[in-house]
């Protein structure tokens, strides 16, 4: 794969923040809300730039073993299959997995560890969806980047997979009133998933679909009461703001 397809992600993604921190200062969900809000350097530098640097590397030498010392061995089952169909496969393979292993985070005790750290900023915006424990990236992202080298996909697949999944994990976090429609039955925006990140108690443990709202509306974690919002988000209990406190905060005893 040539860097012109990197470099054009690379764009994509920085187009998409921009167009997406624009809507925030134009059309803001949360009125007030400041651009530059409590734990934005924290997100921005530890979470958004360290970790996913150090998490990237991790997962590539992690798939890199598997193809090496693997049955996947210059495997290649996609050789006459086009890309967009690919795409298109491993795009609903990985959110059906997504839904229902976010689902899985909300009730066994281990899982949540892993996850609360996202739950942890108090106002939610394009780049609070970036906090998330380095376990948990690792878990998620081996699992839908690892099926796509170890079965020969296209490489393209794989740059295809991280630039959705960048700009659309803005998207859906971002404090933009957006007003979708019956689109949000399908494809998952703001509207919804700010109920997921919020503290009243109907809509705790609703609303676990990443891309495609599908998931929920099927299997009935839907939360979407019309004319209502949210009035606080983030964890209620004494839990750490700062990176290295919920990167250990994971390995506290739990009596």
């Amino acid at each position: 794969m040539s860097g012109s397809y990197q470099f054009i992600s690379f764009c994509i993604i920085v187009l998409g923040a921009l167009l997406i921190i624009y809507g925030e200062r134009k059309f803001p969900y949360v009125k007030g809300q400041k651009l530059f809000r409590k734990g934005f350097f924290e997100d921005f530098v530890s979470y958004t730039v360290i970790q996913s640097y150090i998490a990237g590397l991790i997962i590539a030498s992690i798939i890199n073993s598997l193809q090496k010392y693997s049955i996947f061995r210059d495997v290649s089952f996609f050789t006459n299959t086009a890309i967009w169909i690919q795409c298109i496969l491993f795009f609903l393979i990985h959110d059906f997995y997504i839904y229902w292993f976010h689902r899985l985070q909300h009730k066994l005790p281990i899982l949540w560890r892993i996850h609360e750290a996202h739950h942890s900023s108090h106002e939610v915006d394009w780049l609070s969806g970036s906090r998330s424990h380095i376990i948990e990236i690792l878990v998620n992202q081996t699992v839908e980047f690892a099926p796509i080298i170890l079965l020969g996909a296209a490489p393209e697949v794989a740059l295809f997979k991280g630039t959705i999944d960048a700009v659309w994990g803005m998207y859906i976090h971002s404090n933009i009133d957006v007003k979708s429609g019956k689109l949000q039955y399908v494809f998952n925006g703001p509207e919804m998933h700010r109920w997921h990140h919020a503290n009243e108690e109907e809509a705790i443990d609703k609303n676990f679909s990443t891309k495609l709202a599908i998931w929920d509306w099927i299997f009935g974690t839907a939360y979407f009461p019309p004319n209502k919002q949210p009035i606080k988000y983030g964890l209620t209990k004494n839990y750490p703001q700062t990176f290295i406190g919920q990167l250990f905060h994971v390995f506290r005893y739990r009596q």
